[in-house]
């Protein structure tokens, strides 16, 4: 029997395209982006709240961000990726830049690396990469994807799961250097960003369908967050105890109609949901 949660609105912030949220448990914080927005921000996160309390602007999109263990953010643009250092200073790590594409998700493997993927920006289709940022190096994990979307590993660190959002795939892979192989597809709704919990089962989230699903990896419907929000985007397991689901929206493309009918989109969510996660890794610079 699918077990079902609702998740509630956790502050009055709300962003056009909300994503990738990461727990910093050294400094007990949240860390999150505004793609669109081009802002990075950190909160504390109690049950039912979310609170500001540091924002980071751009010229232009913010899509992802990730820390390292002395509180470096590791942010990566729309092609660029940059470092900024505790104390503000920002310094260019890579330049990923792509005619006709962005770069979307990201996050840090268990070895502390930075993977990030693309996302087209016209109709073309298969064209999209996941790379890894090696000591400088870029090694290309994936060449064939549509909107290279949510990342993930399992407890033991031995499988990376990975969203191909077009065609609804949800991959996984021996990792660091196995085959990618087909796990399951989401058909109704869009699978965009996830997270693994401790358990090992997978948090997925419906853009399109107001709901994260948890599921098996090999995508049996165990548990379902109905969302008021239109576009769930992300989620993670946030607070000290790694128990705490949070989850992002957008209000990107919605009329204002949609807008109406459910006014809570674009902001963050959080629900108790039975289950805890997994200790994000730090980036390692």
């Amino acid at each position: 029997m699918t077990a079902r949660f609702v998740a509630g609105p956790a502050g009055a912030e709300a962003y056009t395209l909300g994503e990738g949220p990461v727990w910093d448990a050294d400094r007990n914080r949240l860390l999150w982006v505004d793609i669109l927005g081009g802002t990075v921000h950190a909160g504390t996160v109690e049950p039912g709240r979310i609170t500001v309390t540091e924002t980071w602007e751009f010229d232009d999109l913010a899509c992802v961000v990730a820390v390292s263990a002395a509180g470096d953010l590791l942010v990566a643009q729309r092609g660029a990726v940059v470092r900024i250092d505790p104390e503000g200073a920002r310094t260019p790590v890579a330049d990923l830049t792509r005619a006709g594409s962005r770069l979307n998700d990201g996050g840090v493997d268990p070895q502390g690396r930075f993977l990030v993927g693309g996302m087209a920006l016209d109709d073309s289709s298969g064209t999209q990469t996941l790379v890894r940022l090696d000591d400088g190096a870029v090694t290309v994990l994936d060449d064939d994807l549509t909107l290279s979307n949510g990342l993930a590993w399992s407890p033991d660190g031995a499988t990376l799961y990975s969203v191909d959002s077009i065609p609804g795939v949800i991959y996984g892979r021996d990792y660091p250097d196995g085959e990618r192989r087909e796990l399951f597809r989401i058909t109704d709704g869009l699978p965009d960003g996830l997270c693994v919990d401790a358990l090992g089962n997978l948090w997925i989230a419906n853009h399109g369908l107001g709901r994260v699903e948890c599921r098996t990896p090999s995508g049996l419907l165990l548990a379902v967050v109905e969302v008021d929000a239109a576009h769930p985007t992300s989620c993670a397991f946030a607070g000290p105890e790694l128990d705490i689901l949070v989850i992002t929206t957008a209000t990107e493309g919605m009329t204002p109609a949609e807008l109406t009918r459910q006014p809570a989109s674009g902001r963050l969510f959080t629900a108790a949901v039975g289950a805890t996660g997994l200790r994000t890794p730090y980036w390692n610079p």
